[in-house]
C-alpha cells in the first residue's frame, strides 16, 4: 500500500505530461463553465440551459483537442475564434456581445493569473513551464483561479452588476467599441504570452507594472463604455418620454371633451329611450364605445404596460402615424415585453414591418381598422404578437408576399416580409402564421419558449 501511495505521490509531484493531459480534460469543462457564468452574467445574456450546456461541452472538447495538437500559446488564438463562433451561434448573441464575451472573462483570468500564479510560483520557487506539467501544481493553481472566478461570479450576481444592452448603441459608438475590443484582444494576447513564457523570469516589479497598465486600460474602457451606455439610455428615455407626452396630451384632450359633452351624451340617450327607439340607441351606444375604446387604447399605450423602451418607441410611433391617417387601432397588451424569448432588436424589426404593412393596407379601405394584441399562450408555450387589419386586395397571395422583391404597389422594394423570413430562418423558435378572411388580413407572430 505504501508503495502504491508513494507511486501516486511521485506521479503527482514530478513532471508527468500524460497525467497532466488527462487532468486537463475535466479542468477544461470547469473553466468553460465558470467563464460562461461570468460573461452571461456580465452581459445579461438570456440563453436556455440547454444552449449553455451545449456551448460548454463544445468549447471544452475543442479546447482539449486543440491543446493536444496545436503548440501553446498558438492554440489560444484558435480557441478564441472557436469560442467567438460558439457564443454567436450557440448562445445566439450579436457580434458586439460575442466580442465582449471573449475579452471580459479573459481579462479577468489574465489579471488573476498575473497575481496568483506569480505569487504561487514565487512561494514554491518553480518555473512556470515546469509547473504546468506537474499535476499537483497544475491542479492547485487551477483550483485557485477557478475559485476566484466563482467568487467574482457570485459578486456579480449578488450586486446585480451587468452592462446595459448594446443594441441601443448607434453606429458610430459600435465602431468605437469594435476598435477598443480589438486593442483589448491584442493586449490580452500579449499578456497571456508574457505570463506563459516569462512569469517566472521577469522581476516582480515588471509584472506588477504590466498588471497596473492592464488594470488602467480596463478601467478607462469600462468607464467610457458605461458613460456611453448611460448617454444612449438617456437619449432613448427622452424619445420615449416625448412620445408618451404626446399620448398623454391626446388622452387629456379626449377626456376633457368627453367630460364637457357628458350631459349632451346622456340627453341623446334619453331621447332614444323616450321614443323607445332601441335600434337607434344601440347605434348611438356603439359610436360612443368607439370613442371610449380610443381613450382605452391610449391608456394601454403606456411605458408601464408596453414596458420595453425599444418596443414602446416603435409601437407609439406607428400608433400616431396610423391615427393621423384616420385608422382606428385597438391595442391589447397582456405580456411582459422584457420576457420575450428572442432578441429585442429583431422583434422591433418584425413589429415595425408588420405595422407598416398593416397601416398601408388599412389606409386604402373605407373602414380603417387595425387590431394589435400581445399575449401568451401557456398551453402551447408561446408568446404571440397578432396584428389584424382591414384590406382592399382580397386576391392577395399569402405565400408569394414573402418572396424577395414582391410588392402589390409600384415603387415598393418588397423586402419587408422577406426580411422577416430571414429572421425566422436564423431562429428555430419563431414562426409567422398568415391568414385572411372577408374582413381582416391577419399576421400571427409566434415565439416558442
Amino acid at each position: 500500500m505504501m508503495e502504491i501511495l508513494q507511486t501516486i505521490w511521485s506521479s503527482l509531484t514530478t513532471e508527468n505530461v500524460e497525467l497532466t493531459n488527462i487532468i486537463c480534460i475535466p479542468l477544461a469543462f470547469v473553466e468553460g463553465f465558470f467563464t460562461m457564468l461570468i460573461f452571461t452574467t456580465l452581459l445579461n445574456i438570456k440563453a436556455t440551459n440547454k444552449s449553455k450546456a451545449l456551448y460548454v461541452i463544445f468549447i471544452s472538447i475543442f479546447g482539449t483537442i486543440s491543446r493536444l495538437i496545436i503548440p501553446t500559446p498558438y492554440n489560444a488564438f484558435i480557441n478564441f475564434l472557436v469560442m467567438f463562433l460558439g457564443i454567436m451561434f450557440i448562445l445566439r448573441t450579436n457580434f458586439f456581445k460575442a466580442i465582449l464575451c471573449l475579452i471580459l472573462p479573459f481579462i479577468i483570468i489574465a489579471i488573476l493569473e498575473s497575481i496568483f500564479a506569480k505569487i504561487y510560483y514565487s512561494i514554491f520557487h518553480i518555473d512556470y513551464v515546469i509547473a504546468t506539467n506537474i499535476p499537483l501544481h497544475r491542479l492547485a493553481i487551477s483550483f485557485i483561479i477557478y475559485s476566484m472566478e466563482f467568487l467574482i461570479y457570485l459578486l456579480l450576481k449578488y450586486c446585480k452588476l451587468n452592462f446595459v444592452k448594446f443594441d441601443i448603441f448607434n453606429t458610430k459608438n459600435k465602431y468605437l467599441l469594435i476598435i477598443n475590443t480589438i486593442l483589448g484582444i491584442i493586449l490580452i494576447a500579449t499578456q497571456i504570452y508574457i505570463i506563459y513564457f516569462y512569469a517566472s523570469v521577469l522581476p516582480f516589479y515588471i509584472v506588477f507594472l504590466n498588471l497596473i497598465g492592464l488594470i488602467a486600460y480596463i478601467s478607462f474602457n469600462l468607464y467610457t463604455l458605461i458613460t456611453v451606455s448611460k448617454l444612449e439610455t438617456t437619449s432613448t428615455n427622452l424619445e420615449e418620454a416625448q412620445l408618451y407626452n404626446k399620448t398623454l396630451e391626446i388622452l387629456q384632450d379626449n377626456t376633457r371633451a368627453f367630460r364637457h359633452d357628458f350631459a349632451n351624451i346622456l340627453q341623446g340617450m334619453v331621447g332614444y329611450m323616450d321614443n323607445n327607439d332601441m335600434e337607434g340607441l344601440k347605434k348611438y351606444y356603439s359610436q360612443l364605445v368607439e370613442d371610449i375604446q380610443h381613450s382605452n387604447n391610449l391608456t394601454t399605450l403606456s411605458p408601464k404596460v408596453v414596458n420595453n423602451p425599444a418596443i414602446y418607441n416603435v409601437l407609439a410611433t406607428k400608433y400616431h402615424k396610423a391615427d393621423s391617417l384616420g385608422i382606428k387601432i385597438h391595442l391589447e397588451a397582456f405580456l411582459d415585453m422584457n420576457e420575450l424569448q428572442m432578441k429585442i432588436y429583431e422583434f422591433t424589426r418584425v413589429l415595425g414591418i408588420l405595422m407598416d404593412n398593416a397601416i398601408e393596407a388599412a389606409s386604402e379601405c373605407e373602414e380603417k381598422i387595425i387590431n394589435v394584441t400581445f399575449r401568451k399562450d401557456t398551453r402551447k408555450h408561446m408568446q404571440l404578437l397578432i396584428i389584424e387589419n382591414t384590406y382592399k386586395n382580397k386576391d392577395i397571395n399569402t405565400e408569394k408576399i414573402y418572396e424577395k422583391g414582391y410588392s402589390t404597389k409600384e415603387g415598393n422594394t418588397g423586402l419587408g416580409l422577406w426580411e422577416i423570413r430571414q429572421i425566422l430562418k436564423k431562429n428555430n423558435n419563431l414562426n409567422l402564421f398568415t391568414t385572411k378572411n372577408d374582413k381582416f388580413f391577419s399576421q400571427q407572430f409566434e415565439i416558442f419558449y
